[in-house]
């Protein structure tokens, strides 16, 4: 094997690394920008307030709002979690296609009810589009 042999050979293993890379980025963007567009919970619609019920402890409060979705779309219900001790901002927790009233009923000071979906709070949340 000569030197131009392995010099070439390097700039194409070189080559195939990057080329790899980008595709690999340029994937990732295109799956990101697509949970971005379809699922991501931040981007909801703010819709009309509806009720609010807030933990036995006072520790959150989840507010429910009705989204109309236009003339071709049902009604949807949002829940927003609301952290009443701290600062912290709002979470959307529930969202539910062909729904037109909220009933929010706390279990305990973590566990919350909203239209027969049995929620933990903080972390979990329920999402019709991921069912």
């Amino acid at each position: 094997m000569t030197a131009k042999s392995t010099v070439k050979g390097a700039k194409r293993k070189k080559i195939v690394k990057i080329s790899l890379i980008i595709s690999f980025l340029f994937i990732g963007f295109v799956f990101y920008g697509i949970y971005w567009v379809f699922f991501d919970m931040n981007r909801l619609p703010t819709g009309e307030y509806l009720t609010e019920e807030m933990s036995p402890d006072g520790t959150y409060t989840v507010r429910a709002y009705l989204n109309n979705g236009g003339a071709t779309t049902s009604y949807s219900i949002r829940g927003e979690l609301v952290f009443n001790k701290n600062n912290s901002k709002t979470k959307n927790i529930y969202w539910n296609y062909r729904e037109e009233t909220a009933e929010i009923e706390w279990i305990d000071n973590y566990t919350v009810i909203i239209n027969g979906h049995t929620l933990e709070v903080p972390n979990e949340r329920f999402d019709f589009r991921n069912q």
